[in-house]
């Protein structure tokens, strides 16, 4: 996908998940970028790892970098111990209005991602894009406890109900992203 329609895409997430209480740190934006583009099928890009906190894109990171120095986004710090928010930039609403098509076509989807994770606290995107992940990488296993089982493998930290709770919300928002992807 051409860099400014993905900034687009980016830009609308971050301003819909905050819109759905989420403080936009980079966490938020990692995991919901994931859950659009693994879940939702929206063509970004970006390579994503198995990393400390779950899937992670050092793509996407590079990104959000570039996003700044072009104005479209800015950081706004937030009390300790939290990292900063991240925001739309100057420059973002003038580029927002160049590419009404790709938003129109999008917005569905990151709609339904931001209001699924939007006011999720890191510790529950971690698990839940970890589930996904695992879900994902062996789609011929729907065995909610195996697939729990290799959640907590992965991050042994995860305590295993969590694991199998975290793997159920994500088996129901793939049950309920069929629906908006087959509209």
């Amino acid at each position: 996908m051409e860099r400014n329609r993905r900034a687009v895409i980016l830009l609308d997430l971050i301003e819909q998940l905050r819109d759905n209480l989420s403080w936009c740190g980079e966490t938020h934006i990692q995991k919901a970028t994931y859950f659009l583009q693994e879940m939702m099928q929206v063509p970004l890009g970006f390579e994503f790892i198995l990393y400390k906190h779950g899937p992670f894109s050092f793509d996407l990171a590079d990104e959000i970098t570039a996003m700044r120095a072009d104005n479209l986004l800015k950081v706004q710090p937030q009390p300790y111990p939290y990292r900063p928010s991240i925001l739309p930039g100057k420059a973002s609403e003038s580029l927002m209005k160049r590419f009404p098509k790709t938003l129109k076509k999008f917005r569905p989807y990151i709609a339904f991602v931001a209001e699924k994770l939007g006011g999720k606290k890191v510790n529950d995107l971690e698990r839940l894009a970890t589930a996904l992940y695992v879900i994902l990488e062996n789609e011929s296993d729907s065995n909610v406890q195996s697939q729990a089982q290799r959640v907590h493998k992965l991050k042994p930290h995860i305590p295993i109900e969590e694991a199998i709770e975290a793997v159920k919300t994500v088996d129901e928002f793939i049950r309920e992203s069929k629906v908006i992807l087959q509209a």
